[in-house]
């Protein structure tokens, strides 16, 4: 694998990258040698988050980008959170690859025993268990985040007043909100 860094507001000590590429290069059973990977370390730049690190592994493939990111008060530990989460995602989307018959860019994973994964982290299948229907009424940004905040959930579809377009607000993990807007 071909590792990129990104570093925000943090400054990677050659130890630090030489503990991220062995523990990196344990993905290299699953993809070719020429796929990339992008670790992205920064640094809390406020107050609050001053003491806090992240990490971001994203691996960019044909059909999909398999991502994790961890926050905690040490880089170091960093590592040992995000590789596991990684690994997950590759053995469920090979899993769901799989099952679908699709080609995957990755060699051949049958090399890989997946009876070595612990049962509760092998998800099955999801399917759609409720479904709800409603009519959306034109309103701006503003109010729709009071709707979002009466109603609890995390996201919030509405016809926004201003754009005419369907919008989703949704709460990011730092609590800040995100919009998503649709053109058609």
């Amino acid at each position: 694998m071909k590792i990129e860094y990104l570093c925000k507001n943090y400054d990677a000590s050659d130890k630090l990258k030489a503990i991220i590429e062995k523990k990196v290069t344990k993905l290299d059973k699953f993809f070719d040698e020429d796929t990339k990977i992008k670790i992205v370390l920064k640094k809390g730049n406020t107050r609050a988050t001053a003491d806090l690190y992240t990490m971001e592994l994203t691996i960019l493939l044909e059909s999909s980008v398999m991502r994790a990111e961890v926050t905690s008060d040490n880089m170091y530990s960093n590592i040992d959170l995000a590789i596991p989460k990684l690994e997950k995602q590759i053995i469920r989307h090979h899993k769901k690859i799989e099952s679908k018959s699709k080609k995957f860019r990755a060699r051949d994973m049958s090399a890989v025993p997946v009876d070595d994964v612990p049962e509760e982290d092998i998800k099955e299948e999801k399917t759609l268990v409720r479904s709800k229907c409603y009519t959306l009424s034109p309103m701006s940004i503003d109010d729709a985040v009071e709707e979002l905040e009466l109603i609890g959930h995390n996201f919030y579809v509405f016809l926004n007043k201003a754009t005419k377009s369907v919008n989703v607000l949704y709460v990011r993990h730092d609590g800040n909100y995100g919009l998503i807007e649709t053109v058609v």
